[in-house]
């Protein structure tokens, strides 16, 4: 059986300047917000290998570094970069509507 998705308007796109990283708390999770040539492209916010916040650590390009032991994530994909991490990261859709609101994906 599939897993239903829900939209969840979660910022607007001027609340994420370009190539920076925010957080923002939905439901029981932490999501962290990146836009990268204006795209705009969403993970949870917690690194999977040491439990840091991942928008305290090194935005570059597309690479997000966790702050703790610098292990590093495609934003796009959630793909493991750089040990010392060894799971991905979740990652969401992203839509950004006409009105500059953005909203993810998330499971039901």
């Amino acid at each position: 059986m599939s897993n239903p998705l829900a939209r969840r308007r979660v910022a607007c796109l001027q609340d994420v300047p370009d190539g920076e990283c925010i957080a923002v708390e939905l439901e029981d999770r932490e999501i962290a917000l990146y836009r990268v040539d204006s795209q705009v492209f969403a993970t949870d916010n917690i690194c999977t290998h040491g439990a840091a916040r991942l928008c305290d650590g090194f935005l570059d390009g597309y690479a997000i570094e966790c702050p703790m032991h610098q292990g590093a994530f495609d934003i796009r994909s959630g793909t493991v970069l750089r040990e010392p991490a060894e799971d991905p990261l979740a990652t969401y859709a992203v839509e950004v509507d006409e009105q500059g609101e953005i909203y993810i994906e998330l499971p039901a």
